[in-house]
């Protein structure tokens, strides 16, 4: 467990990571699903590329936006733009409209759909994470975790770089139990809890939640469990980290000054 006082960090962050002044593109509304789609999955099973013009084989972010699994849309986060990174924001299909497994299915095909489409807007497939805050965080871990989703797509999910699930449930998500009747205050741990897919040759993890005090029910609880139980299973990959100071909203300012501190190597 790491506990982190950032006021220092960040205030060098604008230092360690000031924005490049190179021509940067978007690219909205792209669809990532084949096949037979309702008209809702042809709605929400889109993302947007935001892509250096300049660079050649850049770090690739896919980014799950939060919601909890029921609002939410992609957008690019500010942090991200300008670091020399191409960044892929998802939108996935939402409850009640689906039940789960379908935004997890969603969060697979984005991430394979980057596999095969990330060199094409000057991303390196050799170097893609994937990140969200939230209900994202819990896609980011699940799809990580319980490989069967990207082998729908022949892809191993040990190809992700890393993964940055910000403030992500552990335990099976809320949504997922209110779908079954069970409130949110009684915990679960099934095949739809990134918990139940603890293992030792996973991708890189990094966890991280904001104040304990502060943040959603036992978000960093569940989170310290993960980071436990990963550990038992022989995982030697796996980071925690508590932010100070942070609720669950704001957590991810500390959390992108984190990733971006990765994926840079400094």
């Amino acid at each position: 467990m790491k506990t982190f006082l950032l006021c220092c960090c960040l205030a060098l962050a604008n230092v360690l990571f000031a924005q490049d002044t190179a021509a940067y593109l978007q690219k909205r509304d792209l669809p990532y699903r084949t096949g037979t789609q309702d008209e809702y999955m042809r709605e929400r099973c889109r993302l947007d590329v935001y892509y250096p013009t300049a660079l050649r084989h850049a770090p690739v972010v896919v980014w799950f936006h939060g919601g909890g699994i029921t609002g939410g849309n992609k957008s690019v986060p500010a942090e991200l733009q300008r670091q020399g990174l191409v960044v892929i924001a998802v939108n996935y299909r939402l409850s009640p409209k689906v039940n789960c497994p379908a935004y997890i299915e969603d969060a697979a095909a984005a991430v394979a759909w980057a596999f095969r489409h990330a060199a094409e807007y000057n991303g390196d497939t050799a170097r893609i994470y994937v990140a969200g805050h939230s209900a994202g965080g819990y896609l980011t871990a699940m799809i990580g975790l319980d490989k069967q989703w990207l082998a729908r797509y022949d892809i191993d999910a040990n190809r992700i770089a890393a993964l940055f699930p910000f403030s992500a449930q552990a335990i099976t998500h809320f949504t997922v139990r209110k779908e079954r009747g069970i409130r949110d205050t009684q915990p679960v741990i099934d095949a739809f809890a990134p918990l139940y897919h603890v293992r030792a040759d996973a991708p890189p993890m990094y966890l991280t939640t904001g104040d304990r005090e502060m943040e959603m029910l036992g978000r960093y609880e569940e989170n310290a469990y993960l980071a436990r139980m990963m550990s038992l299973a022989g995982h030697k990959r796996t980071r925690l980290y508590e932010f100070d100071g942070y609720g669950h909203g704001d957590m991810p300012r500390p959390a992108f000054y984190l990733l971006l501190k990765t994926i840079k190597g400094k």
